[in-house]
Order: structure tokens, then C-alpha cells, then sequence
């Protein structure tokens, strides 16, 4: 049976072009986009489904529309919001080299700080989650899947707003992400290791002791993945 592939709407198709003609430097930060009728003939759309691509990737951070002129692409490095971490998902081919390096970073900043405060507020909580939640079999997929949860947990349960919304930001890539670097044996024995003392201390309700060791575990995940990364060049 052949798969048929709905076509995308126009919007969405707007959108893409324009994103992917930024990331591959067509439209460089602080160029201008062709105006409306131009830019709407060339990606072969109507005005009105351009409009709303424009105002979307307005807001996302993409570009800065200006009424009765050309639209300016903005440097997303430094201007973009949250949203474009859910939108690179989709061009993972112009990702920087240490763009998931980098991400990894991010993460030994906050997850340090996000299970100090779950662990101290509701370490009850975080005992419910290990006591219903186990790693279904020894597999890249099952470690990935189990992380993932265990973290957003932490998040939800530091009583920040903030963190929940930061860590959704990009849930494919840590996901994905952590397919791979689940896939070494040494990696996931790390992981174990680490969600066994977090329980512990979770008993113990030793928050500070939580922290510690998440950020010495989260340190150590960056020096693994450096390690994957020079295996695969």
C-alpha cells in the first residue's frame, strides 16, 4: 500500500523555506527578507498564509517584522526565544558542531539547582516516582525514556515554573540525544549509579547531597559525550 505524505500548509511550508534559507545563510543576520508580494510569488503561496508565517517566526525570534517594510532577520544566537529551540528540531543539519555539547552544558547548570529543590520540597515525590517507574530492560531506548521522565519530574517538582518549560524547550533533542548516548555500556552503568544514590538521598531528604552529586553526574555526562563525539569523527 503505497504511504501517501499530506502536503504541509501553506503556512508551514513558509515557514520552513524561511527558516531553512536563514540557517543556511541565504538570508544572513541583519538582511532583509524580499517584500510580501515577492517573497509570497517565490514560495509559490498567497499573501495572507506568508502574513501569518511572518508574524510567527516574528514571534519566535526568527525576524523582526516592520509594518510597510521589509521584514529584518534577527541573529537567533542572541535574539531568538525559547520557541526556536522547538523549531531547530526539524533542521538538525545546520546545528553548530557543539550545539548538543552546548545544550549539555545548559542542563549541568539548572539540573543541579531543579533536583536540590525537588529533593527538598517534595522528596516524597521523587520516592513515588522511582518506586513506580523502573528501566524496563539494559537498552539505549528503555535508559533514554526513563531519563527523560526522571528529569521532568525533578523539574515539575522544584516548584519553578521556569524549569518545566525550559527542559519541554527540547525534549526531542534530549531524547534523541540520549538514544545515543545511552548507547555505551559505560554511560548507562553511570546513569544507574546516579539514579540509585538520587533515591537514597531522596530518602535521607538530603537536598544539598542531591545537588552535589547531580552536578558531579552532569559534569561527568559532558566528558562521555565529548568521548562519543571523537569516536564518531
Amino acid at each position: 500500500m503505497i504511504k501517501i505524505t499530506p502536503p504541509k500548509r501553506p503556512t508551514l511550508h513558509a515557514e520552513d523555506i524561511i527558516i531553512s534559507s536563514i540557517l543556511d545563510g541565504t538570508f544572513p543576520p541583519g538582511s532583509s527578507l524580499p517584500g510580501e508580494r515577492e517573497l509570497a510569488k517565490q514560495l509559490g503561496i498567497t499573501r495572507p498564509p506568508l502574513r501569518e508565517a511572518l508574524q510567527r517566526l516574528d514571534r519566535d525570534g526568527w525576524i523582526t517584522v516592520h509594518q510597510g517594510k521589509p521584514s529584518v532577520v534577527n541573529d537567533i544566537w542572541k535574539d531568538g526565544g525559547l520557541n526556536i529551540l522547538s523549531s531547530l528540531v526539524r533542521f538538525r543539519q545546520f546545528f553548530p558542531s557543539d550545539f548538543l555539547t552546548k545544550l549539555l552544558e545548559v542542563r549541568s547548570v539548572i539540573a543541579p539547582i531543579y533536583t536540590c529543590e525537588a529533593v527538598k520540597y517534595h522528596p516524597n515525590k521523587i520516592i513515588q516516582f522511582f518506586n513506580q517507574n523502573i528501566l524496563e530492560d539494559d537498552t539505549p531506548e528503555s535508559f533514554a525514556h526513563f531519563d527523560w521522565k526522571l528529569h521532568r519530574i525533578l523539574t515539575v517538582y522544584s516548584d519553578n515554573l521556569i524549569y518545566p518549560l525550559l527542559l519541554n524547550s527540547f525534549s526531542s533533542f534530549y531524547k534523541d540525544m540520549a538514544k545515543l548516548y545511552f548507547k555505551n555500556s559505560e554511560n548507562r552503568s553511570t546513569s544507574l549509579s546516579y539514579y540509585e544514590k538520587l533515591l537514597n538521598l531522596a530518602r535521607e531528604k538530603n537536598y544539598l547531597e542531591a545537588e552535589k552529586v547531580t552536578r558531579i553526574t552532569m559534569k561527568k555526562s559532558i566528558m562521555l559525550w565529548k568521548r562519543i563525539q571523537k569516536k564518531e569523527k
